[in-house]
């Protein structure tokens, strides 16, 4: 069974979480070049798991357009929002308080060498957690993310997925709207989807969610599903 480092970063900027991540990122890819240069003992690389909240903040992944933002740059410097231009999948998306921000950073050698597989196993996660609230969570077929009553005419984001990796480690991950401000979603066309709303757990469950209780069930769902000690 794989080990994964859990930190909490608590609440800081994007640029600070971004940097962090690619310091983690580093300490891995340069035990996996020394274990290259290695002909027998080799080192186990470490996996991450990192939990955060930001400052409001939009970001927009490699296949975003700037249609999808409705402001322009002196609009969010007037609202206090910042605006990143980033290196994962996807399109535009919000992150801000009240929002569970979770960066899994996994050398998936030690896993499963398939992007695919491990998109699908973090949407499990989420669709998982929110079972535990009694909630009905899964996917829309052709979108990304975690959406509640996937089937209904009208299903809801709760839960955005983005992700990057190189040579096989991990960056970037889930975003799960908990006690979220939902308005600041409506300044952009969130992932770029317009026919569809987003919502929050404390929409759906009707009142105010305990943030380190939401944290807990996602990392033992994040053990399941993973099959993984989270330490």
């Amino acid at each position: 069974m794989q080990t994964v480092l859990f930190e909490h970063l608590g609440t800081l900027s994007y640029q600070k979480a971004w940097d962090y991540q690619q310091e983690v990122f580093d300490r891995i890819f340069d035990v996996k070049k020394q274990n290259r240069q290695l002909k027998e003992e080799q080192t186990p690389t470490p996996n991450y798991l990192l939990f955060c909240q930001h400052n409001p903040v939009f970001t927009m992944g490699k296949a975003g357009s700037l249609d999808n933002l409705l402001l322009s740059e002196k609009e969010l410097n007037q609202k206090g929002i910042e605006y990143f231009e980033i290196n994962r999948g996807g399109d535009v998306t919000f992150h801000g308080l009240e929002q569970l921000i979770g960066y899994p950073i996994l050398d998936l050698m030690n896993f499963k060498q398939d992007l695919h597989w491990y998109f699908r196993e973090l949407e499990e996660v989420i669709i998982q957690t929110m079972q535990t609230y009694n909630l009905d969570a899964g996917r829309v077929e052709g979108l990304t993310g975690v959406w509640i009553d996937p089937n209904s005419e009208n299903p809801r984001k709760i839960c955005a997925i983005g992700i990057r990796a190189s040579r096989w480690i991990t960056m970037h991950g889930f975003a799960l709207n908990v006690n979220t401000d939902l308005s600041y979603f409506d300044l952009i066309i969130p992932c770029g989807i317009k026919d569809k709303e987003v919502t929050s757990l404390e929409k759906e469950v009707g009142k105010k969610i305990n943030m380190q209780e939401v944290e807990q069930r996602v990392k033992q769902q994040f053990e399941k599903r993973f099959n993984v000690k989270i330490v």
